[in-house]
Formats: C-alpha cells, structure tokens, sequence
C-alpha cells in the first residue's frame, strides 16, 4: 500500500514516535471501560427502570452487536479516509454515545449505548492495522502494552463506578467516562497531519473468508469475548448472590479488569522470544475453566477465583490480537482479519449477556450460567492451539501471485 505522508519534516522522528505511542495508548484506555463500567451499576439500572435480568442484559448485549455490525465498515471507511481520522471519528462517536446515555431515559440509555458501540469497534478494527503498519518489528509487545492499558483503564472504571453512583447518581457516574475519549482526542489531533489514504487500491488478496487459519484466530478471540462479556455483565450480580455488598462486588469487579492487564506485564518482554503460541493459549483457557469451576464449587473464595478469570481472559485476549498481526503479511490484511475476527467474534459475543440472563431468570440461580462459560472456555483452548500454531492465513507466495494479476 503507497500512501503519502504529509508530517512536517521539522518534528523529530522521536517526537513523533512518542505522539504515536500516546495516542495510541489513549484510544486503547476507551476501547473497554465505557462498556464494563456498566456492570457495576446494572442494579441501580434494572431498579431506576423497572429491568429484567434479560433486558438488563442489552446494556452489554447492544455494544457487542455494533461491534459485530460495524466492523467490517471500519476497514472501509479507513481505506477512504485514512486510520488516523477514522480513529479520531471513532473517538467523537464513543464521547457522544457516552453523553447521551446518561440523558435520562431509558431509549437514551440504549441509543447511547449503541454510538459507543460503534466508535469502540472502529478502533478495535483499526488498531490492530495501525500496529501492524507503524511498528512490524514489534507487534507483540505493542499489542501487549496497548492491551495493558485497556484493561488498567477498564479496572479503573469499574472500581470507581460505584462509588461514583453512591455519591452523583448512576447517570452521573457513567457520564464521568466522557473524560477519556476526550483526552484521547486532544492527544490524536497530531496525527491529523498524516495523510494515510492509500494512492491506490490495495492489492488483490485471498479472501479471508475462505481461509481455515482466519476462522480459528475468528473463533478463538469470539469465544473469549463470549465468556468474558457474559461474567462481565453479571459478576456483581454473581457475587451479590453469594452476600457480598455491591461495593465488595465492585472492587472485585475492577480487581478483575486489572488481573486481565496483568499478561500484558508478562508479554512485553516475553513477546519477541515466544515462537509457539500454543502452550500459552491453552494453559490461559485451562486457568479460564478452573476459576469459573471454582466459582461453583468454592464461591467464598471469590478472591482467588475473580483475578484468575481475568488473567486467564486478559491473555487470552492479547494473543488473539497479536494473531490478528502476526498471522497476515500486510496493514491491509490486518485489518480485514480483524474486521472479520471483530465481526463474527463479537456476533457470537453478543448473544451471551441476553441468554445467559434469561437463563439464570429460568433457573433461578447462576449455576448453569457459570458451567456454560466452563465450557465455552474448554472450547477456547482447542481453537488456541489451532490458531496458535506457526503459519500465515494468506502465505507469502500467495500474496505475491495477487499482487501480478
């Protein structure tokens, strides 16, 4: 791909690296928390409105949906307008969604909820191209530090969304969240003045569609977002079943978004040295079933067993991500993988808080929730070590083939 770079020659290459790296790390601090911060307050919602379980549940639900709708959209809206303001839409798309849930009502709440949905999937695409265009050389400790932040900025929000509902208001609490896609957008505006549109179209390539590798790096990062948005939306409620207070389950709440950053501690530096993904794929989704088992047989130790779900899920995660620009040879295929892991992935995802509330409502307990998500994350592991082993979805030689015709 040509594109034309029109940054003044007077800033540094390190100054501008730097910018970069910010602005990246930024947009990764909204690409969570406005959603999960949700969790800790669903009760307050579901009493404020008079909500079952199951349309508590769409508070999560929608999000993932747009995820899933608009994914394949980013990557073409980028090709048109270049990553750099197609990022920076995605950001004023995540600040007005987060102001217009928290207007009050309950079509505001959900309308809301939609437009951060759709400024959080532009990013989620479109990171993981930038990553693989602006830094090649070290993509899995780029995809490590960036997913580090998102879950440190997820843990921070959910720590803090119940006390900030006990003192403002749930309305007020989750309208706090403006303040990072705001910041994010006063440390993206350099970027403007690079002009990536491509001079030309992308070359010819393989669909992915058609490529078993892409299905199980798809497959592998949807089932995780499945298991990790369904006990996401519910752990409050889990763990208020078992007598903790809300702000106990708050806390554990934010613990868990923090242990899910933790792996990103571990993979910067590891991240060059490690040639099979294997091994820690299935060991992530081996400590992902032992601690949702652990939550049925043994809840009082909730402690133990909340961090170690989101270690399990938090690694889980930047692996697939670093998959998304490992297992391809170009930006351009970066991103359509990752259009096409976001979509169908967070498609499956999406289906999880609804059914999984409306299970619980039928049951009348969380027991059958928590052994699903056991064996979504037995599943995961299978499709860890398939879309871990060495290989590339569209093969070098294959790439150049398409480039001739």
């Amino acid at each position: 791909m040509h594109a034309t770079d029109t940054r003044p020659h007077s800033v540094s290459p390190a100054s501008r690296s730097l910018w970069l790296i910010a602005g990246i790390l930024l947009i990764a601090a909204n690409l969570r928390a406005p959603v999960t911060a949700v969790g800790p307050v669903i009760g307050l919602l579901q009493r404020s409105f008079a909500l079952s379980a199951g349309a508590a549940g769409l508070m999560l639900t929608l999000p993932l949906l747009c995820f899933a709708l608009v994914s394949p959209l980013a990557a073409r809206l980028a090709r048109g307008l270049g990553l750099e303001r197609t990022l920076l839409l995605a950001l004023l798309l995540i600040a007005g969604g987060i102001a217009l849930r928290s207007a009050g009502s309950v079509a505001a709440l959900l309308l809301g909820t939609c437009v951060i949905g759709c400024g959080i999937a532009g990013g989620n695409v479109l990171l993981p191209s930038l990553l693989k265009r602006d830094f090649p050389d070290d993509l899995t400790r780029m995809t490590a530090i960036y997913a580090l932040t998102m879950g440190g900025a997820s843990a921070l929000g959910s720590v803090c969304a119940v006390p900030l509902a006990a003192a403002l208001g749930w309305a007020w609490a989750l309208a706090a969240f403006i303040a990072l896609p705001l910041v994010a957008l006063l440390a993206w505006l350099p970027q403007l003045r690079r002009d990536t549109r491509p001079a030309a179209p992308p070359p010819r390539a393989a669909s992915m569609w058609r490529q078993p590798l892409a299905w199980q790096v798809t497959f592998f990062l949807g089932t995780n977002s499945l298991v990790y948005y369904v006990v996401t939306a519910w752990l409050p409620s889990i763990l208020a079943a078992n007598g903790d207070s809300p702000l106990q389950a708050g806390n554990l709440h934010g613990l868990m978004q923090l242990a899910s950053a933790l792996p990103g501690l571990l993979l910067v530096p590891l991240g060059p040295r490690l040639r099979d993904h294997r091994p820690v794929a299935v060991g992530m989704s081996a400590a992902t079933v032992l601690s949702l088992i652990g939550l049925i047989a043994w809840p009082q130790a909730s402690i133990v067993w909340v961090p170690l779900f989101g270690f399990g899920t938090g690694a889980v995660l930047i692996l697939g991500l670093a998959f998304v620009g490992t297992r391809v040879s170009t930006p351009p295929q970066a991103a359509a993988l990752s259009a096409m892991a976001q979509s169908v992935g967070y498609l499956l995802a999406a289906t999880g808080p609804i059914v999984m509330g409306r299970l619980h409502d039928a049951s009348g307990g969380w027991t059958a929730v928590l052994a699903l998500c056991a064996g979504g994350a037995a599943l995961m592991g299978l499709l860890g070590w398939l879309a871990g082993r060495p290989g590339r979805v569209i093969k070098a030689d294959a790439l150049a083939s398409t480039k001739s015709t």
